[in-house]
């Protein structure tokens, strides 16, 4: 079987820290194994207006940003076929074909649109479109055959809920669709980046977040005013790790060789940690570190960018050459689908022929 990976995020945005651990940073590393036969990188702007249907002009300007981004990152358009959602018409179908699958009370128990409802105060009113979007996502990972989607810890019950549809559709009409795989990320801190604020998740909406394409003084700014141990209020007194988003950051981020270079004066993170915990260092002298530890991993893609950002036309010309690339290969997949399904009256000539025979006979 062929290795297919299959991922993306909503253009609401920029894209941010929280969004690279979790998920882009793993999705280059894969790219650049060379294990994967094909790699789909989608930017789900139909999915983004299930929520922002009076917005529109929102998601059509984050298109570029979500682009520049993923380039900015390292996704390799001669590696991974990047494209836009919404101009591939064959996804609407095959959700609509896959509502028949799922019910509304399965869909009300999906804990990620639970918790996102909750989120965006749709409870008295839940748009449609937003309602069933793991339906959409299904239709997304199953029409190009995806076997790989690298997630957050978020998404794996919107991933559960595909392989559920992939299962029915497959009981009822003959084996058609592709059993995709989760791929969390291996770090236990990336799965799901905190905000600066300490809150559980990082949300644009929230502005706990820092963005992969920040500058320097904003990104300070923003780890100095980080949420750490409301406890720790002197520097003598012991600090807790747990819920500590400084150390969460540190434990997604920092790496053996920032030690040398910025505080030679511990051998690794857990000479540092057992520091903190038993008490006498401080958390300013912690958040400094830190600082540098995200400055040097993020300059590079943002001074990427910065020369992506010279030339979007070859950007948008990027993103139709990878949008026309995927279309063909959804329509094969809808045409197996619709074959499975015996909806393909004018390819199905057995149909035609047994249809003709039945009244020619009479």
């Amino acid at each position: 079987m062929r290795k297919v990976m299959l991922t993306g995020d909503r253009p609401t945005g920029k894209l941010h820290v929280g969004h690279y651990v979790g998920s882009l940073r793993r999705r280059v590393e894969l790219q650049n194994t060379g294990d994967f036969d094909d790699i789909f990188i989608m930017i789900a702007d139909a999915q983004a207006l299930t929520d922002n249907a009076d917005n529109p002009e929102k998601v059509r300007q984050n298109i570029i940003e979500v682009a520049l981004d993923y380039l900015a990152c390292g996704l390799d358009p001669e590696k991974s076929t990047i494209l836009i959602q919404s101009q591939i018409p064959e996804l609407c179908e095959l959700s609509f074909y896959y509502m028949n699958l799922v019910t509304v009370s399965r869909l009300q128990r999906n804990p990620t649109v639970k918790s996102e409802i909750q989120m965006r105060n749709f409870e008295a009113s839940i748009p449609v479109g937003f309602f069933t979007y793991p339906i959409s996502q299904a239709a997304d990972i199953t029409a190009f055959k995806a076997t790989v989607v690298p997630v957050g810890e978020d998404q794996m019950p919107m991933l559960e809920q595909t392989k559920e549809i992939v299962h029915k559709f497959n009981s009822v009409y003959g084996e058609t669709l592709v059993e995709p795989k989760i791929l969390l990320p291996e770090n236990q801190a990336c799965m799901r980046l905190p905000g600066t604020d300490g809150k559980a998740k990082m949300s644009k909406s929230l502005g706990n977040c820092i963005y992969l394409s920040e500058e320097p003084e904003e990104i300070k700014k923003k780890v100095f005013s980080m949420f750490t141990d409301p406890n720790h209020i002197r520097i003598e007194d012991p600090g807790s790790l747990e819920g500590n988003t400084v150390f969460t950051y540190l434990d997604a981020f920092c790496r053996p060789e920032y030690f040398p270079e910025f505080l030679p004066e511990y051998e690794d993170l857990d000479e540092l940690k057992a520091h903190y915990q038993r008490g006498g260092l401080g958390d300013m002298k912690v958040k400094r570190f830190l600082n540098n530890v995200l400055q040097a991993e993020l300059e590079p893609i943002r001074n990427r960018r910065k020369e992506f950002q010279k030339d979007i036309p070859a950007v948008y010309e990027m993103l139709r050459k990878g949008t026309e690339k995927a279309e063909k290969v959804a329509a094969e997949t809808l045409r197996d689908v619709k074959a499975a399904m015996k909806i393909n009256y004018f390819d199905d000539e057995e149909l035609i022929r047994m249809q003709s025979a039945k009244y020619t006979e009479e």
